[in-house]
């Protein structure tokens, strides 16, 4: 997994994200901390809109931010979005009420609804070869799920000497570097079409247009451009299947990222380091999947890991929500329970959102990549505008039971969707150019 480090604009980026990541995961933490001292009990209404807010400018802004960009060099574009972020970051310790708290995520949150996208199309031009590819899937699915544990761990160790607005700093900080990272990285030139002589990596039939269609280029029209990703999802079963198994992603995450101040703080009244422990046991399940993600996906493929992932995840929920209401959310057994159905939700999401990318390589060609990923990061995020206010507002109203119960009903009919979706033994199919006729 760590030859593709050899190549050094890889080894580059792959730096800026680890950085960027690490500021990200000490705002998860301080932020949950922030809407506890603001709200109490309700810190998952606040979190819950928070959250909310920043999905919604994932999946209206990434894909009209994209087609404007488009045609714009990558560096400043990432760059850019970098700096806005950390200006946002900037802002956060001076919050003192929930409104401010939801205009500043609105605002970060749409500036990494730019660079995510753009970030992400770079990899496959920077690693052409399938299986380096493959192997940077899950050196990127491990980053974040390190980040999940060593953001948590720092922050736990902060917050002894430290108050948890500190925390906001090192989000700054974070952005700044991978900033700094990005511009010191000699970045692949915009990939021209065949026609015009540019090279698609052949390592993929994917990568090619359907024989006697040259690749044309990418439309003017902004419309046609913002829709072009979705369109090639609908068009695609393996990628329907893929809107299906993002529902099954975004219950987990929800509970998880939403809820657990609450269990901790409200419920259990465990001190704060230990928030930091909870959402690094889901960052370990993550992490202990996606260190074995290339064995296996290569050994059985991405369809029954994806599906397995899809399978295990509401029966984790189920679990989560009979421990609360079976046991009460305050038995002295709760805390180790909670610690382990972490775990198994970390890790049931990273069979899915490791391998997730390779069906968007294999269904896209070099000039339609970055309207297809840009899809999947919107229409991704757009399931978590229904999970993350259940989570939240539901839990805040009803309690944690009903609220991790309705999460696993949304992730069942999710894992139910995707099998439907995706045939066993689909037809073989090539990625669709960019023409003016999609």
């Amino acid at each position: 997994m760590l030859a593709v480090l050899r190549n050094t604009t890889y080894r580059r980026l792959f730096t800026a994200q680890i950085v960027a990541l690490l500021g990200t995961g000490l705002l998860t933490v301080a932020l949950g901390l922030l809407a506890f001292d603001l709200a109490g009990k309700d810190a998952g209404a606040i979190l819950g809109t928070a959250l909310t807010i920043k999905m919604a400018a994932y999946v209206g802004f990434a894909p009209v931010i994209n087609a404007v960009t488009a045609a714009l060099p990558k560096k400043p574009v990432l760059i850019g979005a970098d700096l806005l972020r950390a200006a946002m970051a900037l802002c956060l310790p001076f919050i003192t009420e929930a409104w401010q708290i939801y205009v500043v995520i609105f605002l970060l949150q749409s500036a990494s609804a730019t660079f995510t996208p753009a970030f992400q199309s770079l990899i496959p031009a920077v690693l052409p070869r399938e299986n380096d590819y493959t192997r940077a899937l899950s050196l990127s699915r491990l980053a974040y799920d390190l980040e999940a544990l060593a953001s948590p761990a720092i922050a736990a160790l902060l917050l002894t000497v430290l108050s948890y607005n500190t925390l906001f700093l090192g989000t700054v900080a974070g952005f700044l570097l991978s900033a700094l990272m990005v511009a010191g990285t000699a970045l692949p030139a915009k990939a021209l079409p065949t026609a015009a002589g540019g090279a698609v990596p052949k390592s993929s039939p994917a990568n090619s247009a359907p024989p006697g269609n040259a690749p044309k280029e990418a439309p003017a029209s902004l419309w046609h451009r913002t829709t072009l990703g979705a369109r090639i999802f609908w068009r695609t079963p393996k990628l329907r299947s893929l809107l299906a198994l993002n529902l099954v992603v975004a219950a987990p995450t929800a509970l998880v990222l939403v809820n657990t101040v609450v269990y901790v703080r409200e419920v259990l009244h465990r001190p704060e380091t230990d928030l930091a422990l909870a959402l690094a046991c889901f960052g370990i399940g993550s992490m202990a999947v996606a260190l074995s993600a290339p064995r296996v996906l290569e050994r059985f493929g991405d369809r029954p890991v994806m599906l397995a992932g899809a399978a295990a995840i509401p029966t984790v929920l189920a679990a989560v929500s009979a421990m609360t209401f079976l046991t009460g959310p305050d038995a002295a057994s709760t805390w180790p329970v909670l610690l382990l159905l972490w775990f198994l939700l970390g890790a049931g999401n990273a069979t899915i959102l490791t391998p997730s990318a390779r069906l968007l390589r294999e269904a896209s060609t070099e000039e339609t990549r970055p309207y297809v990923f840009t899809a999947q990061f919107s229409l991704s995020h757009a399931c978590y505008i229904l999970t993350y206010p259940l989570a939240g507002w539901l839990g805040a109203a009803a309690g944690l039971g009903p609220a991790a119960l309705m999460l696993t009903i949304v992730a069942m009919i999710g894992g139910t969707g995707a099998f439907l979706s995706w045939p066993k033994n689909p037809a073989p199919q090539r990625a669709e150019p960019a023409t003016r006729n999609l």
